[in-house]
């Protein structure tokens, strides 16, 4: 599903105008971004949690050559689903 498939669900299911539906959809994910860039977690109940981490640099191997490598240490976004979400997520798989 790409982004206009989910505003164009997300506006029936809400009964909403594609272009309402875009512009909050627009407003949450900036705040969302916003938000982990600052440092601050972002928790969002039976969904899952937003939050920037730190990885250090490590040593690694290029997979062509076979040569190793140092590799940089670097800050990422990482998101944890909710036990709710990874319930519906198993459940799915099994059927």
């Amino acid at each position: 599903m790409n982004k206009r498939e989910l505003i164009e669900k997300a506006a029936a299911e809400a009964g909403l105008t594609r272009r309402q539906t875009a512009a909050a959809l627009d407003a949450i994910l900036g705040t969302i971004q916003t938000a982990v860039a600052a440092e601050d977690k972002v928790a969002i109940p039976g969904f899952g949690s937003f939050e920037m981490v730190h990885r250090p640099a490590r040593s690694g191997r290029n997979p062509q050559t076979g040569e190793p490598l140092e590799i940089a240490e670097t800050w990422t976004a990482r998101f944890k689903p909710s036990p709710g979400f990874m319930g519906l997520i198993r459940q799915r798989k099994k059927d």
